[in-house]
């Protein structure tokens, strides 16, 4: 998997994702919660960025934060995403992009789980999956 950024125009994304992935990712819009296709997602593998397939998160740091969005304590490596600062809708919050696209991810809160008591709430139309592969008997 390449790291290398990726630099498409906005048409090139709008040509590539869906409406609703194109509303999250590149507009910074939010799904509403309980509705996304991951939230409730309890199989093993790996969360990748929809927009460039980048991997993002372990199944094995989701958790069920009761927010509604998928919730992770932390990104598969720290390079993978970047953190922003967000004032939008008239909170201070700290917006997540991947590091790869700079796709609008989710935030990330201080109010999650050991070992980092980070909660990484992510939007289900920014992400993909790519289910573990199972060991061979």
């Amino acid at each position: 998997m390449s790291t290398d950024p990726l630099p498409m125009t906005d048409a090139e994304w709008q040509a590539r994702l869906s409406p609703e992935q194109y509303a999250v990712c590149r507009c910074s819009a939010t799904e509403r919660a309980f509705t996304g296709r991951y939230w409730n997602h309890k199989e093993a593998g790996t969360y990748t960025c929809a927009a460039c397939s980048a991997p993002l998160f372990a199944s094995t740091a989701k958790y069920d934060s009761g927010s509604g969005w998928p919730s992770y304590w932390q990104p598969i490596e720290p390079t993978v995403i970047t953190e922003h600062r967000d004032d939008s809708h008239g909170m201070e919050r700290v917006e997540v992009k991947c590091a790869r696209c700079g796709s609008h991810l989710g935030h990330v809160f201080p109010d999650g789980p050991p070992p980092t008591g980070l909660r990484y709430c992510i939007n289900s139309a920014a992400l993909g999956f790519e289910p573990a592969i199972p060991a061979a008997p």
